[in-house]
This record gives C-alpha cells, sequence and structure tokens, in this order.
C-alpha cells in the first residue's frame, strides 16, 4: 500500500545508518539525560574562558532545553542577536550554533580586546571578530571535553563563521524557519556587570543523533571513525562524565597575557591552548599630527613629517598594543621588521 513506502528522506537516512524517519517532534526522557550533559559542558567551557577574560567572578546557570521551531526562537529575541556557528568535525560535521544576545556579544569582545566589559563598544566588524574568537575558545574547551562523552572521538571545531543576525533570521541558515531545534540557555552573570544568555542550538535530529552516540560510548560501542577530522584536540582519554572543562586558561590573544608563563611536564601550557587564534600585528612607523586643510591639501607626491628620527626603532603593536620594537628591513620584494627589543610587561599592561 502506499502508506507502507518509504519516502526519499526515509531511504537516505537507512542508507546513511539513520534510524529517524521524517521531523522529531520532541525528545525522550533518555535522550534528554545525555543532553543535559552537553548543556552542562558548554556551560562549564563559558564560565571558565569568560572568567579568564573578565578576571572577576564568574557564574553560568543553565536554563531549561527547550525544542521549537526556528522561528519560534527568533521570536524571542527582541533585538538581533551575535549567531556563531560551526560544525563537529570528526563526527559528520554536524551543525552547531551559538545564539548571544548583541550586548553580551559585545561584552564578550570588550573582554576580548582587554577592556573591562563596562563600557560597551559600538558595534564594528573589529569586535564582532573578537567575539567570534571568544566564542572559538568556547567551542574547542566544550569540544575537548564533549570527546570523552561521545567515546574519545576526535572533534575540532569546522567551518566556522559568525555575523549579526539579519532580518528573519534562523540559527542554522540552511534549514527552513520550521525546522525543529533543540536550544539550551546558559546565562552568564560576570561581577559587576549586566547577565547576558548564551544559547546552545543543534537541530533536533541531530540533538537526538548525538544524545544516541553518549549512550553508545557509555555502553562501550566504538563510533564509526570520521576521516574527515584530524583533531589535534579530543581523543586519547580527554575528560568524560560530567567533569568541567579543566583549569581555566587565558585565551586572549597573545598582546593581552603576561609574558611566560609556559608549564612544564610536557603538559600544555596557556599560549598552546590559544596558538591558532589570529591577531593583528601592526608596525608603525611614526606619527603625525595634521589640521584638516593641512590633509585636504594633500598631494601625489606630498611628504608627511613623522615624529620619529630616521633609524630610530619602529613601534610593534599586537591588536593595537604596543609589544615591542624593531628595524624595518627587506626581504626579497617584501618589508618586514627585525625585533630589537621586547617591551618588559608590555602584553601585561595590555591586559589590564
Amino acid at each position: 500500500m502506499p502508506d507502507d513506502l518509504l519516502s526519499p528522506d526515509e531511504i537516505n537516512a537507512l542508507l546513511s545508518g539513520g534510524g529517524d524517519f521524517g521531523d522529531v517532534d520532541e525528545i525522550s526522557s533518555s535522550d534528554a539525560e545525555q543532553l543535559a550533559k552537553v548543556a552542562d559542558t558548554f556551560a562549564n567551557s563559558e564560565n571558565s574562558v569568560i572568567n579568564m577574560l573578565a578576571g572577576k567572578n564568574v557564574t553560568t546557570n543553565v536554563g531549561s532545553s527547550e525544542v521549537m521551531t526556528q522561528q519560534e526562537f527568533s521570536s524571542k529575541f527582541s533585538e538581533l542577536p551575535f549567531l556563531f556557528s560551526s560544525t563537529f568535525g570528526g563526527m559528520e560535521d554536524i551543525p552547531l550554533a551559538l545564539v548571544v544576545d548583541q550586548k553580551g556579544a559585545l561584552t564578550l569582545a570588550d573582554l576580548m580586546m582587554g577592556g573591562g566589559g563596562t563600557a560597551l563598544p559600538e558595534p564594528s566588524d573589529l569586535y564582532w571578530n573578537a567575539a567570534q574568537e571568544g566564542l572559538s575558545q568556547v567551542i574547542g574547551s566544550a569540544f575537548t571535553s564533549l570527546s570523552g562523552l561521545l567515546g574519545n572521538r576526535k572533534l575540532m571545531p569546522n567551518n566556522t563563521t559568525s555575523a549579526l543576525g539579519e532580518d528573519d533570521w534562523r540559527a542554522f541558515s540552511l534549514e527552513p524557519a520550521d525546522k525543529k531545534i533543540w536550544a539550551s540557555p546558559v546565562s552568564v552573570n560576570i561581577e559587576g556587570l549586566s547577565p547576558f544568555n548564551i544559547w546552545t542550538c543543534l537541530t533536533l535530529d541531530n540533538a537526538i543523533n548525538i544524545a544516541g552516540y553518549m549512550r553508545d560510548a557509555i555502553e562501550g560501542r566504538q563510533p564509526k571513525p570520521d576521516s574527515s577530522s584530524n583533531n589535534p584536540m579530543g581523543g586519547g582519554g580527554l575528560m568524560g562524565g560530567r567533569q568541567n572543562a579543566g583549569p581555566a586558561v587565558d585565551v586572549r590573544p597573545a598582546a593581552f597575557q603576561p609574558l611566560g608563563g609556559g608549564s612544564g611536564g610536557g603538559a600544555p601550557s596557556p599560549i598552546d591552548l590559544i596558538a591558532d587564534i589570529p591577531v593583528r600585528v601592526t608596525v608603525e612607523l611614526g606619527k603625525a599630527r595634521k589640521s584638516v586643510s593641512e590633509i585636504l591639501a594633500l598631494t601625489a607626491g606630498a611628504v608627511v613629517e613623522l615624529d620619529k628620527m630616521a633609524g630610530e626603532p619602529v613601534d610593534i603593536l599586537v591588536n593595537g598594543k604596543l609589544i615591542a620594537h624593531g628595524e624595518v628591513v627587506v626581504i626579497d620584494e617584501n618589508f618586514g621588521v627585525r625585533i630589537t627589543d621586547i617591551i618588559p610587561g608590555g602584553a601585561a599592561r595590555a591586559a589590564s
């Protein structure tokens, strides 16, 4: 009979090893128990990362997770939120979204840039990029902990993107507005600052799949290898159960950290754990103060005199913070700079 025929989606699910047919409308109590561990893991990682950024007391409280459509989720926000997207490298690139209200994202960005989070900056690409870097550290920490819950799978964040939401935004832009998602809020409370929420979101079918993988790990069934990932983080008996994400690690770019601090005995140092964070390195030859009329009078061939003598060391800045002096050199056909002097405590002052 026609009702007994499988749809194309159901056939694809069978071929890919999945057992779910069509859209799922709810989560079983067993799945909810496993997903509560996922929510706790992200809350612990957010606490650890933001605590180190803020240098203040931080508490994170997991709220009640909800199953709803993307449209219903979007309606919870009175202003456009900040959207961070990644996929689970090492686990079929399952998509994940972190959704943060705009003030929360700017607070995180200001902390990432070495500020105190008390005076929020104006929205700009620079600060959205800083917010992405902060959330990338949350994802990296969470994936490390989730590795143990998922049978020591080798996990790494793939396809990481972020943007401020636009009209008709969706947590998963490639999915329709009526797609069901699992969303878990974490309230982030930083001493002296306004609290904000970070929502961890998965499409409902993927949330149920992850819960199944976690049960498989508990029962000792080995995960199916995923050749798409060569994650240096993850496997090898990393954290499992409901443990915290680990000791707090300074996740700011190197310009905002104290110099040194490497740990011995083969344990990764804070620098090792944030080595992949991109920072902006600028070499400043000098400065000049001009009036508007002088600027308007500039023409091709005009010479602007700077406040430094020829041969003086140039300033080397990381994310706008002075960390060293150097001299300009030519490498093949490119300019370069040879570092001649490291500013003692420069990075530490930038973090204060």
